[in-house]
């Protein structure tokens, strides 16, 4: 598999991972979303909408969009758990679409970053693929834990490349209309 389909792959995998965990959070009972709790951020609601305005603003970053660090700065919480995965799944089409119009070239060009007081820093979209991967996986895996400390039980999130788990995954993929494989 080259490092293209790999990144389609994952934005996929962001999708399925996000709906399974939102699946969960939607179950909450009241009061246990934005309850406080010991992690980076002080509860589900927080992380969640941190997780989701990073990604808003790396989405901006890679399409070009020209917000810059206002596509942060000005990114609206969400109070409500269902509005909330609204939102997150529309970014996490929206990636789909942007790794799905990638050519093998991309990957390695270059795109601004507005990093505030330290300027504008070109970064390889590979790169920032790659970072936003990683940061939405890190901060899934603090909820995934919070949630162990509420009335529901955490999701499985580590079953979609494999074809072995595709039994597992199946229904969902089928669901939300990705295809593991691609």
């Amino acid at each position: 598999m080259d490092l293209l389909n790999h990144f389609r792959r994952m934005a996929r995998n962001n999708l399925w991972s996000n709906d399974r965990l939102y699946g969960a959070v939607l179950q909450l009972k009241p009061g246990e979303f934005e309850a406080e709790r010991t992690s980076f951020f002080p509860s589900i609601k927080a992380t969640l909408n941190h997780i989701l305005a990073v990604d808003h603003l790396y989405l901006d970053f890679l399409e070009e969009s020209g917000l810059g660090a206002a596509a942060y700065d000005e990114f609206l919480l969400f109070d409500e758990a269902d509005a909330l995965f609204g939102a997150r799944t529309e970014a996490d089409r929206r990636l789909i679409a942007f790794c799905d119009r990638l050519s093998p070239d991309d990957i390695e060009r270059r795109v601004l970053t507005d990093r505030r007081e330290d300027g504008m820093i070109p970064e390889r979209i590979g790169d920032l693929l790659a970072h936003l991967f990683i940061h939405d996986i890190h901060h899934r895996g603090q909820v995934h834990a919070m949630l162990s400390g509420t009335s529901v039980k955490p999701p499985q999130l580590d079953e979609f490349f494999l074809d072995y788990d595709l039994k597992l995954r199946k229904a969902e993929v089928e669901r939300l209309a990705i295809e593991g494989d691609n």
